[in-house]
């Protein structure tokens, strides 16, 4: 089936939430977190159901999922 994600919210809650570069770690800026979201918001993804959608967005994002909305897209 494919989803087309309308609202979704990553577990970002986590203060000392890092990402690493090359010069070492640091802290996720609040513009990345948005970055992030928005991205996600409005892409297609091809999932067998709700369950794997969110672990497909997961694994695609790296992050954790707090809500998520979506439509179904029939073909």
């Amino acid at each position: 089936m494919k989803f087309q994600v309308t609202e979704i919210e990553f577990d970002f809650t986590n203060d000392d939430v890092v990402i690493f570069t090359p010069e070492g770690e640091r802290q996720l800026l609040p513009c990345e977190r948005e970055e992030i979201t928005n991205e996600t918001i409005g892409q297609i993804w091809e999932a067998d159901d709700e369950d794997d959608l969110v672990e497909e967005i997961t694994c695609a994002t790296g992050w954790c999922i707090k809500s998520l909305d979506y439509r179904i897209i029939l073909s």
